[in-house]
């Protein structure tokens, strides 16, 4: 098992790895306290102080406020309330019914039968994900982690 150097997933973070850094970190076995090391550098990128617990996505986390409740954040610093209920309620969204497909080609979404939804931080408007859906469907909760109680 191999383990990489913080200043090589930082690059990886950051979106400034080289193409070769890259393939061979995802070919190898994750390394051990890979968790903890993202977990780190991603701390020392956010806006506030409060642990980050998980990382959901590029920018979004969740996290233990002061108070010790448990919410999804973004990297500036919002909070979309609780982990346990879907985040996307709490963002602003762009439906884009009857566009190009988001995805060409033959297994395309058809238009008349489908919406792009992308979702934004209403403090930051940094795109935070983006689902192609059937009309009227609900929101999808992408994940909810299994958070111990006495998770730090």
């Amino acid at each position: 098992m191999t383990e990489y150097p913080a200043e090589l997933i930082h690059d990886l973070l950051d979106g400034s790895i080289s193409s070769d850094d890259l393939q061979a970190i995802q070919r190898a076995p994750k390394d051990a306290g890979r968790q903890e090391m993202v977990i780190g550098l991603e701390q020392q990128r956010v806006a506030f102080d409060d642990p980050i617990l998980v990382c959901l996505q590029e920018a979004l986390f969740i996290v233990r406020r002061d108070d010790g409740e448990r919410v999804v954040r973004c990297r500036c610093g919002h909070d979309f309330g609780d982990h346990r209920r879907n985040w996307k309620h709490a963002a602003a969204v762009i439906e884009r019914e009857g566009e190009t497909p988001f995805f060409p080609g033959p297994r395309a979404a058809d238009p008349d039968w489908m919406v792009l939804r992308e979702f934004y931080c209403p403090s930051c408007a940094t795109r935070l994900d983006v689902e192609v859906v059937p009309i009227g469907y609900p929101f999808i909760m992408n994940f909810e982690p299994a958070l111990s109680e006495t998770a730090e």
